[in-house]
């Protein structure tokens, strides 16, 4: 906890009694209002940030937790058959920006988006939540590295797009500096060069991924040193079969 921050037991009473209050008010309604399908412009425009600011009663990390609620509750009366599928992805991005900004130190907004929005099966409001990860990725990259990761990964596997996965793991790679930064997430960008059949690319970064001597554990360091020589003999291999033919 920084000098900036302080404990949630600090927060007077009656703060907690309003929030808990207004909540509770919010949830009754909900569940006393006829309950009929709701269209994605049922989701109302995002709050500006000076807003939310205002309205946290100098409390802006317990705002952002009950933004949060709000907005996951959402859904949950929608009757969807795919959870937040018809949502307004562009006012729901709105929001997760809104409720960052009033709370950058927090992770949420950003699992949120990497683990539940961007799994809509729609492959433009995937890549607008992909999208909003990775900008936001750009503000702190040394603590927020890891949603851009899986960003990656379902820019690989979900929706297929190699470029796009590579520019995220490249942005990891080359952005992030902090020791804790773990080397799997920095190295994620030779193996997409791999999948992308870019090999002599994928040699050159190994290469001086092993030359820096930031690699010291004896296992991970012997295993990169095996995929490197692999990489030559498929190098090797594919320039021979190119002067064959």
């Amino acid at each position: 906890m920084t000098r900036d921050e302080r404990p949630l037991a600090a927060v007077p009473r009656w703060v907690w009694f309003s929030l808990a209050l207004a909540l509770a008010a919010q949830i009754a309604w909900q569940i006393a209002r006829p309950q009929t399908p709701r269209a994605a412009s049922d989701l109302p425009p995002p709050p500006a940030p000076g807003m939310l600011r205002l309205a946290s009663f100098g409390e802006p990390a317990a705002a952002a937790r009950l933004a949060m609620l709000y907005l996951q509750s959402f859904d949950l009366r929608a009757g969807n058959d795919i959870p937040y599928r018809d949502l307004d992805y562009r006012r729901l991005i709105g929001w997760l920006r809104a409720i960052l900004a009033i709370d950058p130190r927090s992770q949420y907004p950003l699992f949120a988006a990497a683990r539940i929005y961007a799994e809509n099966p729609d492959p433009r409001k995937a890549r607008a939540a992909l999208e909003f990860v990775y900008q936001e990725f750009l503000k702190d990259p040394n603590r927020r590295w890891r949603w851009l990761a899986h960003a990656a990964l379902l820019a690989k596997y979900r929706l297929k797009d190699l470029p796009l996965a590579l520019r995220y793991a490249t942005a990891i790679e080359r952005l992030t500096t902090a020791p804790d930064v773990p080397l799997w997430a920095k190295q994620m960008r030779v193996f997409i060069l791999e999948d992308m059949d870019e090999l002599q690319a994928a040699k050159v970064m190994l290469g001086g991924l092993l030359a820096s001597g930031q690699i010291k554990d004896p296992a991970e360091l012997r295993f990169l040193k095996q995929h490197l020589e692999q990489l030559e003999a498929r190098i090797k291999a594919r320039n021979a079969r190119r002067e064959a033919e």
